[in-house]
Order: structure tokens, then C-alpha cells, then sequence
């Protein structure tokens, strides 16, 4: 089952007995400011949980699988996440 905005908006309601609407704008702002983190290149951690990490990818050279013709491909940013020793514990035990 994917965790979906409204299911996490409606938890977050129920334990701070909240409206919905000011539940979903806390969670929308919450996300916004981390998509505005990491488009700025910026890490973020978040202590208990774990660390989203921005890295920088060369271009390479690649080949397109349907008509094995190789081109280069761009420079990119991706993201990644390692989770927190705390999270990998609670996970594993």
C-alpha cells in the first residue's frame, strides 16, 4: 500500500485534532520547502529519519536499447536517501 499526501494529512489530523484543511497546507508547506531545498542543490537532514543528498552525475556516454545507437548523456542531478542508524534499527528489528 503506497502512503498517499491525504492518508498522511489525516494522520496528521487525527493526533493534533486539527482541521483538515490546515493539516494538508502544513504538509504541502512542509514538502515545498524541501523540493525548494534540494532544487537549490542543498542536502537535507532530518535527525531521527534520514538524509536526502543531492549528487552531481557527468555526462556519459550511453545507447539507446530499441535501435543500439549510442549517444552521450547529459550532466544531471539525482537524488538519493540513506536513512538514519535510528530508522535502520527500528527497521531490522
Amino acid at each position: 500500500m503506497a502512503l498517499t499526501k491525504t492518508i498522511i494529512s489525516e494522520r496528521i489530523q487525527n493526533k493534533l485534532d486539527l482541521s483538515r484543511t490546515t493539516t494538508y497546507e502544513l504538509m504541502e508547506d512542509f514538502l515545498e520547502i524541501i523540493k525548494e531545498t534540494i532544487e537549490g542543490g542543498e542536502d537535507i537532514m532530518i535527525s531521527g529519519f534520514g538524509k536526502f543528498c543531492v549528487n552531481e552525475k557527468k555526462a556519459r556516454k550511453g545507447r539507446n536499447p530499441a535501435t543500439d545507437k549510442e549517444m552521450t548523456l547529459p550532466a544531471r542531478r539525482v537524488v538519493t536517501f540513506k536513512c538514519s542508524g535510528k530508522l535502520r534499527n527500528l527497521i531490522n528489528s
